[in-house]
């Protein structure tokens, strides 16, 4: 859409030819940017609720600095994944509000006032599988989930788990990360009636098969309402629960919370 056709729907509005609600609709196919060797999608917030998420894995320096600029010209909330130091180092330099959360591998960046709804909570088996876990942990939160942690609980020592039961109670949607047998989710899909998110990871020993084998045994969990994320998928797991933990929080269900100050870098 050219400024002129955006400006002429604007008189639309206000002249009454046009409803905001039909405004939207037209508003949310919008093209793209297109920069050549990336097709930016500006308006995914309208349709999804969050904007485009640079993977920055793949990508050289300059090509995810050229992307990071044009997505925080919109001022809105935004999240980098898969960023080494180096390029985060870049990605920083071109706003103040930027953070780095170097053991999620994410630059993120958060709105203005944003509270933080519902309670997601994040379990993970153990130390080795927190990096995945963190890349779960802050996408939700930089979406607008509340979320907690409880790290470190694996099926090895099933009494750390037990022991704080109640967490998992209070939750609205749950994201399990293990590694090795992968276990783990099946236990606590078994004790909660909330949606549980399995992430396999890649840690493990040999016939762990680089998660493989983790991936499988959460693939045939025998807990109900246990749903699998791909291996080492942090992001996809914290974006699904932000998802579900907002359906719960347009529906008046369960907790709330608010985000508190966040530091600049």
């Amino acid at each position: 859409m050219s400024p002129e056709k955006l400006e002429q729907l604007v008189r639309q509005i206000r002249q009454g030819h046009v409803t905001v609600e039909q405004a939207l609709q037209r508003l949310r196919s919008l093209p793209f940017e297109d920069l050549g060797f990336a097709s930016l999608d500006h308006h995914r917030s309208l349709r999804q609720g969050f904007p485009e998420v640079v993977l920055c894995e793949g990508k050289t320096t300059a090509q995810v600095v050229a992307i990071t600029r044009s997505f925080i010209k919109k001022r809105g909330p935004f999240l980098a994944t898969r960023a080494e130091p180096a390029v985060a180092r870049a990605i920083c330099k071109l706003d103040r509000r930027a953070r780095y959360y170097a053991d999620a591998r994410i630059v993120a960046i958060h709105a203005p006032s944003q509270k933080r709804l519902g309670h997601v909570l994040v379990v993970s088996a153990g130390t080795a599988d927190s990096a995945v876990a963190e890349e779960a942990r802050v996408t939700a939160e930089v979406m607008g989930s509340h979320v907690e942690r409880l790290y470190d609980v694996g099926v090895a020592g099933i009494h750390r788990l037990l022991g704080r039961k109640e967490r998992l109670f209070e939750a609205r949607v749950i994201i399990v990360v293990a590694g090795m047998d992968g276990a783990l989710p099946s236990v606590v899909g078994g004790l909660v009636e909330c949606p549980v998110i399995a992430v396999p990871t890649s840690r493990g020993y040999g016939a762990s098969f680089g998660g493989l084998a983790a991936l499988l045994t959460m693939l045939n969990s025998c807990a109900a309402g246990v749903g699998v994320m791909n291996i080492d998928n942090g992001f996809g797991a914290g974006c699904l629960a932000h998802r579900i933990n907002m359906g719960g929080a347009r529906s008046g269900k369960g907790a709330t919370g608010e985000q508190g100050g966040m530091p600049g870098k």
